[in-house]
């Protein structure tokens, strides 16, 4: 098979990946219980993917020898273990998840294991290149959004409202009947408006903060894509209601003030309402659900770019910037 690959990082993850034209595939005749070989249609990708690698010292040891990068795709399975309720040329979606190491057979390969709790049928009428999108950031702004709160009529205020994870996050809000309030960008103003936010704050124009406070105590949850500004969470009491929750979806610049205003009373500069940070499970419900919204209208998928096999380093290229509207794709079989 073909594959993107890498074994240690210089400089950044795209200017490591070197393109193996005979790697070696993950081997079918070992597959685990529940698990699925899968041949890769669409890939997409995530920050994740080169922050991790190129962390200092701790780094390297994520890395395991010619390391394909990429956790989302869309592909179809060539043979399984198990995996009731799948069947072979079956086509799939989801999202592979990260241990202690990076996958070894990322979806920048063209072939791929995943198991079966981390994969979900693509729905009819849903492109493979909308699929490869969903995985990571669809999954992770399910999870952030607090069922036990998210009903009709809740307030929901969610900063960073134009990204991969916020643009779902906008819409899975929007489906449970909230009202939405989200921060972005000027440029982004209108796109977060079409996503169906009710009131955007431009942080280039207004303070986010100030914004917030002048609304009162009327949120019931509030979603941090993005981890700054400095002491939003420290000033939620000013926004959120006494029962409300703070998510920390994107990591603060500080990590250290994040625990501390996660950690500490609020009467020490800590925060005073309930503080959680989302660890994606990996769900094939939570995949079901997302690509039944998909096929209903109720949510659309937003891809700022596309880009062909030969092309892949430049896309991790392009997704470093930080300025995609939605996910960026990779196509790595045709179809």
């Amino acid at each position: 098979m073909q594959a993107w690959q890498y074994s240690s990082v210089k400089e950044t993850l795209e200017k490591s990946l070197t393109l193996n034209e005979n790697a070696v595939p993950p081997d079918a005749s070992f597959l685990a219980k529940d698990h699925a070989l899968i041949e890769v249609i669409s890939a997409g990708i995530n920050p994740v993917e080169y922050k991790l690698p190129e962390i200092p010292v701790f780094g390297k040891f994520m890395i395991q020898p010619n390391t394909s990068p990429g956790s989302d795709f869309c592909g179809q399975i060539r043979s399984k273990n198990g995996a009731d309720g799948f069947s072979e040329v079956q086509v799939v979606f989801g999202a592979l998840s990260i241990g202690t190491k990076l996958p070894q057979f990322g979806s920048l390969g063209q072939l791929l294991v995943a198991p079966s709790s981390n994969i979900a049928p693509l729905p009819m009428g849903v492109d493979p290149d909308d699929a490869a999108a969903i995985g990571t950031a669809g999954m992770t702004a399910f999870q952030s959004l607090p069922k036990e709160l998210l009903k009709p009529g809740s307030k929901v205020f969610i900063n960073g409202g134009s990204g991969g994870v916020g643009s779902f996050t906008i819409q899975f809000a929007k489906a449970a009947g909230a009202y939405v309030v989200a921060s972005c960008s000027t440029a982004k103003v209108d796109l977060c408006k079409r996503l169906g936010a009710d009131e955007v704050i431009d942080y280039r124009k207004l303070n986010v903060v100030t914004e917030l406070k002048r609304k009162g105590s009327v949120f019931d949850i509030a979603v941090d894509n993005v981890g700054s500004p400095e002491g939003l969470y420290e000033s939620c009491s000013h926004f959120l209601k006494s029962e409300g929750v703070f998510v920390q979806v994107g990591m603060s610049k500080s990590m250290v003030g994040m625990l501390r205003s996660s950690l500490l009373p609020g009467f020490l500069s800590g925060g005073k309402r309930k503080f959680q940070s989302v660890r994606v499970t990996p769900s094939q419900e939570d995949l079901g659900v997302i690509g039944r919204l998909i096929v209903e209208g109720k949510v659309r998928v937003l891809i700022d770019e596309k880009f062909e096999w030969r092309d892949a380093p430049r896309a991790y290229a392009k997704l470093r910037e930080g300025r995609t509207t939605g996910k960026i794709i990779v196509h790595v079989n045709e179809t």
